[in-house]
């Protein structure tokens, strides 16, 4: 028999080896295959919190639900990954809750300056009638489910210089995000607000487009801020919050126990986020310490009494619903 011929049968016959017998058991596919979004370029603590989203949901679905995970915006900046939902090019998505003020304007209040007193303040809020209301027009307005939300963070400043009381902060030049609520906000504590996406904060800083920006702890940590911008204030101006939220369509069509496998991995998840926030958010301002960072606090009331004051101006303006931000203040 020809060399050739012989390795050939070989082949075939290793193949053979490797075949499972009848009595093995078959590897199990995944039923479904679905496309996940972070956009937390820092891979701080909304990044963790919506990868253990995915991993937990994999795990209760006994490897029956797959995710295809992009984080760190590689699918777009916040409101593209959002519209990719919307049309479900992708089927769920974890940030914060104020993005959706962009499509029901009521959720605006989580972008206000010290509309909530604490995380407690917070949670009291997600299970009141007004927020599921907010949650119901999300849904079938346009198809998007909040499965689960939650406090986690407080947000600090960063500023290129140092600052010792709000009135320093006049006319600066002040990153903000794609939410209105942002920009007004800023507007309103007299500094001239740019919008540059999270990913360009830290260029935008250290080439002076921008001289201040904030943010949740862990996540301007990860984007490096407090190298830009080495004076860090912990003003605590809004406590930032991590969702998870579905494409309602996607979620319609899982059977029960898929749909009871990512409601449960979702509310594990903001749970988890909101007991890590603290232990994080010490660690973190320790490393950035450590590495330069002078960090502060300023008096605060200042800030909270211009931001009163103009609640008003906001709510005739159409910011938010009138009235909506008393109900917030009138939670005990």
């Amino acid at each position: 028999m020809k060399r050739s011929a012989i390795l050939a049968l070989c082949l075939v016959l290793a193949a053979l080896l490797l075949l499972p017998g009848p009595d093995a058991p078959a590897q199990q596919q995944p039923e479904l295959k679905l496309r996940f979004g972070g956009s937390d370029p820092g891979r701080g603590l909304l990044d963790k919190t919506t990868l253990r989203f995915v991993e937990l949901s994999e795990k209760k679905s006994n490897g029956r639900l797959k995710w295809d995970y992009f984080c760190c915006d590689q699918l777009g900046g916040d409101i593209a990954q959002i519209e990719q939902m919307m049309a479900d090019s992708i089927q769920a998505y974890g940030d914060v809750l104020d993005w959706w003020a962009n499509w029901v304007k009521d959720f605006a209040i989580f972008g206000w300056g010290f509309a909530f007193r604490d995380n407690d303040h917070f949670n009291k809020f997600l299970e009141s009638a007004t927020f599921k209301e907010m949650a119901e027009r999300l849904r079938t307005q346009h198809g998007l489910r909040i499965l689960a939300a939650g406090p986690t963070e407080p947000r600090m400043l960063w500023s290129k210089k140092p600052i010792s009381k709000l009135d320093d902060m006049k006319g600066m030049k002040m990153r903000v995000p794609e939410i209105k609520a942002y920009l007004m906000v800023w507007e309103t504590l007299q500094t001239k607000p740019s919008r540059v996406t999270w990913g360009e904060v830290y260029l935008a800083m250290k080439t002076g487009v921008v001289e201040g920006a904030e943010g949740p702890i862990s996540a301007t940590y990860g984007v490096k801020f407090h190298e830009a911008a080495p004076n860090g204030y912990l003003t605590n101006h809004i406590i930032s919050s991590s969702h998870i939220t579905m494409n309602e369509k996607t979620y319609q069509s899982l059977p029960a126990d898929l749909k009871k496998a990512v409601d449960e991995a979702a509310r594990e998840s903001v749970v988890w986020a909101t007991n890590e926030a603290k232990s994080l958010a010490d660690e973190t301002l320790k490393k950035m310490r450590a590495e330069g960072a002078k960090i502060g606090t300023l008096d605060t009331k200042p800030f909270q009494d211009r931001l009163r004051e103009a609640v008003a101006k906001a709510e005739a303006e159409g910011l938010w619903a009138k009235g909506l931000w008393q109900k917030v203040q009138d939670i005990k």
